[in-house]
C-alpha cells in the first residue's frame, strides 16, 4: 500500500498517476486517507500530551504529599484520574483512526510509473518488443485441444470427473513434457543466481494482505474455510511473504528467489475458443522469479527479469512479443508491468505467458520488508515478480507451433529433459 507520508508530500502527482488506471475517484481516496491521516496525527498528539501532563502531574503529587499538603494533593490526584479517562477515550479514537485509515489504504492500488501509458485496457497496452517468426501452418492444422486429444497427451474429462472444468490430467508424454519445462526453468534460474525454494501452497490471511492479492483478489481465491487459509494464486504470495517483518543487511541483498508450485485461481472465464484447453486453467504449473531490492536498483533489475524471461522463450524457440501495459491493464499492486505473449499458430493470436513487475516499495509497505541504507537510516524496499513460466499456454504454443506430419517436434533443449524429441 501507499506510504502516508508519500500521500501528504506527493498527493497531486499521487492523483495524476492515478488518473492513468482510470480512477475516476483518486481526488477523492487520497483526499480521505489525508483526512484520516490528520485524525489520527492530532489524536496522537494529543494524547501524547496529556500523557506528559499526567505524568508531570502524578511527579507533583508525590512532592505535595512530602510537604504536607495532602489537601492540593488529593485534589491534583482527582484532576489526574479524570485525564487518565480522558487518555483512554483519546487511545480507542486514536485504534479506530488507524484501523479506518490501514481499511482505506488497501482500496488505492499502487501509483504507475511514468513510463506507463495511460489507458482503459488491453487495446491500450504498447508492444515494445518483438522475436521470432510466426509458423505457417497448413490448412489441416490443429488447435492444441484437438492435438492432445490425438495423442492423449493431456485428459479434460478425467478432470472433470475427479475435479471439475480447469483441472486437466496430464498422461504419459504430456506428463513428461510438463515436468521437462519445470525442471528446464529452474535450472536456467539457478543459473542466473536465482535460490529455489519450494514453499506451501496454502497461505494465511496476513500472506494474502502482504503481497495484496487481499482483499483486491479475495474472489478469485480458493478458500479452505475450516482452516482459514488460502490456495496460492501464484508462488509470489509464500516466497515474498518469506520476507514478512524483515530488516535485511547489505549483505543478504539482493533477494533473488525462484519457485515452482501449482497455483490456483477462481475466476470464471466466459465460453469461446480463447478460453478453450490450456488458455485458461483453474490449477496450472508455474515457475515464479522473485527479487528484493534496493530502491535505486529495482527497475535495472526489471529490465534484466524481463531479458531472462525472454531467452526462455528464445530458447523454447517461441515467437513473442514484449507488451507495456498501460494503467488500466495493469494488476493493483503493480508500478509497472510488462507482458510477454507467445503466438499460437493454430489459433492464430497471442498467448500472455509471463509477467514481469516492479511493486516499488507497495508491497514492502504492507510487509514492513525493511533495510538499513547506506547512511543508516531505515528503509522500504522494492519488491519484484515475473512469471518464468506458467506453464500451460507454453505448453499450448509448443504444440500448435511444432505441429508436423509426423507428430509434434519438441523443442531441442527440452530433449535432453524429456528423454524424446517428438511426440507421436
Amino acid at each position: 500500500m501507499l506510504q502516508v507520508s508519500v500521500i501528504r508530500e506527493q498527493r497531486e502527482h499521487i492523483i495524476k498517476g492515478l488518473g492513468k488506471r482510470g480512477l475516476k475517484e483518486a481526488g477523492e481516496l487520497i483526499d480521505k486517507a489525508i483526512t484520516l491521516d490528520q485524525a489520527r496525527r492530532d489524536t496522537q498528539r494529543q494524547a501524547d500530551d496529556l500523557k506528559a501532563r499526567s505524568n508531570a502531574e502524578a511527579k507533583r503529587i508525590g512532592e505535595l504529599m512530602k510537604a504536607g499538603k495532602a489537601d492540593e494533593a488529593a485534589a491534583l490526584r482527582a484532576e489526574v484520574a479524570s485525564e487518565k479517562e480522558q487518555l483512554k477515550a483519546l487511545e480507542a479514537d486514536l485504534s479506530r483512526f488507524e484501523e479506518e485509515l490501514k481499511i482505506h489504504l488497501y482500496k488505492i492500488p499502487n501509483v504507475p510509473a511514468e513510463i506507463v501509458p495511460a489507458g482503459a485496457g488491453a487495446d491500450d497496452n504498447k508492444i515494445v518488443h518483438e522475436h521470432g517468426v510466426i509458423p505457417q501452418l497448413g490448412a489441416d492444422a490443429l488447435p492444441h485441444w484437438e492435438l492432445i486429444r490425438k495423442y492423449d497427451i493431456i485428459d479434460f474429462d478425467l478432470g472433470i470427473k475427479i475435479s471439475g472444468a480447469g483441472f486437466p490430467v496430464y498422461k504419459g508424454k504430456g506428463a513428461k513434457l510438463q515436468r521437462a519445462l519445470i525442471n528446464f526453468f529452474l535450472d536456467e534460474a539457478e543459473k542466473m543466481g536465482y535460490r529455489e525454494m519450494l514453499p506451501p501452497i496454502v497461505v494465511n490471511e496476513a500472506s494474502g494482505y502482504g503481497t495484496g492479492q487481499l482483499p483486491d483478489k479475495e474472489g478469485q481465491m480458493y478458500f479452505v474455510q475450516e482452516d482459514g487459509l488460502y490456495l496460492i494464486p501464484t508462488a509470489e504470495v509464500p516466497i515474498t511473504n518469506l520476507y514478512r517483518d524483515v530488516i535485511l543487511t547489505d549483505d543478504q541483498l539482493p533477494v533473488k528467489n525462484v519457485g515452482y508450485t501449482p497455483c490456483f485461481r477462481r475466476e470464471a472465464g466466459s465460453w469461446g475458443a480463447h478460453v478453450r484447453g490450456l488458455n485458461r486453467l483453474h490449477q496450472f504449473d508455474k515457475v515464479e522469479i522473485v527479487q528484493v531490492r534496493e530502491p535505486e536498483e529495482s527497475y535495472a533489475a526489471l529490465d534484466e527479469m524481463c531479458s531472462y524471461v525472454q531467452g526462455l522463450l528464445e530458447k523454447l524457440e517461441l515467437p513473442y512479443r514484449k507488451l507495456l501495459l498501460c494503467g488500466g491493464d495493469m494488476g493493483f499492486n503493480s508500478a509497472l508491468t510488462y507482458d510477454m505473449e507467445v503466438y499460437s499458430a493454430a489459433q492464430q493470436r497471442w498467448l500472455e505467458v509471463s509477467s514481469v513487475s516492479n511493486f516499488e516499495a507497495f508491497q514492502a509497505n504492507r510487509l514492513k520488508l525493511r533495510y538499513k541504507n547506506k547512511e543508516g537510516k531505515m528503509q522500504l524496499l522494492h519488491t519484484l515478480n515475473g512469471s518464468a513460466l506458467a506453464l500451460p499456454r507454453i505448453v499450448a504454443g509448443i504444440l500448435e507451433n511444432n505441429q508436423t506430419p509426423d507428430g509434434i517436434r519438441i523443442p531441442k533443449v527440452l530433449v535432453p529433459y524429456t528423454g524424446f524429441d517428438r511426440i507421436n
